[in-house]
């Protein structure tokens, strides 16, 4: 007898070699799975290009997000004529340091607090899970300079990396959720970190860390050599740093987490903010306990009233000019800009 084997036993084991093939990705990614496709810098994170600004105000509804785990890409596109392309993509109606795709109201403030606490938390440890080396700074550098925390009024956190750790993020984490402590946040890079144009006011951030429950969110801006000009770094907000008072980093505590701050970190703040700054124990609705370590709440201060002083304290082209100026800004859009 002579032994057929049966017509579909060979396209059987033939799919069967293909399947094996397959590598099915679970959790955490791997680096092809997460690699930006090679004409990155031409690409939208939204299925398209921004026409002027990649964060713009957000115009409601609210996209959602659904299964999120840990690390994983997502897609949070949303249409563009949902956008108003001369703006930002905070939110629109509500407050410029809250993302509108996932929050439509401003959080009281004791909440706020504590979730820009866990916000900076998470984005310390992951940073530094990834191998991405990062730094504090402006505002945020201030908030540790008096007790190692955030400034309880400034919801604007900032940090630096350099051109390169932008890049390395762009290439394998751009558009990835990242867990901490049950909470979702996610690495978002704008297609135009590669513009190192100063020019371009619209886009001066680089990347944000965004918390995906509140809005809230940290501005990450890339240092790079400013051109003409010898040991000096720029990032593309025209903020400059001397090479020496950035490096070598010194190591430190924030918000119970390991941080790594400026080198001359008192030269820069007193640049920036002017050497009162490094004094002054009553600020913007608020007074720092010397006993506690803590910038306390005035009484006489209401909530709405310092919503107002939020704004007033941190925007450049709102009615504070005059105290944007004496700390040695300039208005918006003319020479130096904001931060933030």
């Amino acid at each position: 007898m002579i032994f057929r084997p049966a017509y579909w036993l060979g396209p059987a084991l033939t799919l069967l070699a293909l399947l094996l093939q397959i590598r099915w990705v679970q959790g955490d990614a791997d680096f092809e799975s997460v690699r930006i496709h090679p004409e990155y810098k031409y690409m939208g994170g939204r299925g398209g290009d921004p026409k002027d600004k990649y964060w713009r105000r957000f115009i409601f509804p609210i996209m959602p997000l659904t299964s999120l785990t840990s690390r994983r890409r997502i897609n949070v596109s949303v249409s563009q004529s949902m956008f108003d392309n001369s703006v930002f993509n905070e939110s629109q109606s509500f407050h410029p340091h809250y993302d509108g795709r996932f929050i439509d109201h401003t959080l009281p403030y004791e909440e706020q607090k504590t979730n820009l606490t866990l916000l900076m938390q998470s984005y310390l440890w992951t940073m530094a899970d990834l191998g991405a080396e990062t730094w504090i700074i402006h505002g945020t550098l201030l908030g540790w300079w008096w007790n190692r925390k955030i400034l309880p009024w400034d919801s604007d956190i900032d940090v630096q990396m350099t051109n390169t750790t932008v890049h390395f993020l762009a290439s394998y984490y751009n558009m990835t959720i990242h867990n901490f402590k049950k909470r979702n946040y996610l690495l978002e890079v704008n297609p135009k970190y590669t513009d190192d144009s100063y020019e371009d006011y619209l886009n001066v951030i680089d990347a944000r860390w965004i918390d995906t429950e509140t809005g809230l969110f940290i501005d990450i801006t890339a240092v790079r050599p400013r051109p003409g000009k010898k040991s000096v770094l720029c990032s593309k907000d025209q903020h400059e740093e001397l090479t020496q008072d950035l490096f070598p980093l010194r190591d430190s505590i924030f918000e119970g987490q390991n941080v790594k701050i400026p080198y001359d970190y008192a030269k820069l703040l007193t640049s920036e903010y002017g050497a009162a700054s490094l004094t002054r124990t009553r600020y913007s609705g608020h007074e720092f306990n010397s006993t506690s370590m803590e910038w306390e709440q005035r009484k006489s201060v209401t909530p709405l009233a310092m919503q107002f002083m939020q704004f007033d304290t941190r925007d450049p082209c709102s009615n504070s000019q005059a105290a944007f100026r004496a700390r040695g800004g300039k208005i918006c859009r003319q020479g130096r800009r904001p931060h933030g």
